[in-house]
């Protein structure tokens, strides 16, 4: 069996690679939602949502750099033009919302399924010993269920 820089099997890591492309594509488009969305809420719940949809894409923000950064050590390139983000992305795009309801609702959508693509790569990675991938995807997911769980309990007002 053949390995990686990193010692893991080059194969694997390779199928690794190309989840965790899946998931940066997708990170990308959340991301560009939320600046859409802290660009055009309004309402009377503006600073509120203004501040947390700015809480919330920097926080994308810092995640891209982690899985692109972490494909490289698989040996990998990260995707990085629009048309790869587009081809593989898997969540609803979020175009002029304005509302609070709809822009909780697109942001709580999208984390359920990025924590969907996280599965999948922690399944993966967890059966080729990649603890390094294993362990960031470990941290998205307990953070992205939390942020869930408070969106949900904001919905319910």
């Amino acid at each position: 069996m053949k390995l990686n820089s990193i010692g893991l099997p080059s194969a694997e890591a390779e199928v690794l690679a190309a989840e965790l492309n899946v998931l940066l594509a997708n990170f990308q488009i959340y991301y560009q939602n939320l600046r859409g969305l802290h660009w055009n809420i309004r309402g009377k719940r503006f600073f509120d949502l203004h501040l947390k949809f700015e809480e919330l894409y920097n926080d994308s923000q810092l995640k891209i750099d982690l899985i692109a950064e972490r494909i490289l050590t698989l040996d990998a390139v990260p995707l990085h033009t629009f048309d790869d983000y587009i081809k593989n992305n898997k969540l609803e795009v979020g175009k002029n919302i304005h509302n609070d309801e709809k822009a909780i609702e697109l942001i709580v959508s999208s984390l359920s399924k990025l924590l969907a693509i996280e599965r999948v790569i922690l399944k993966k990675s967890g059966e080729i010993e990649d603890e390094g991938t294993n362990s960031m995807m470990g941290d998205f997911i307990v953070e992205q269920e939390k942020t869930i769980w408070m969106l949900k309990a904001w919905q319910q007002e």
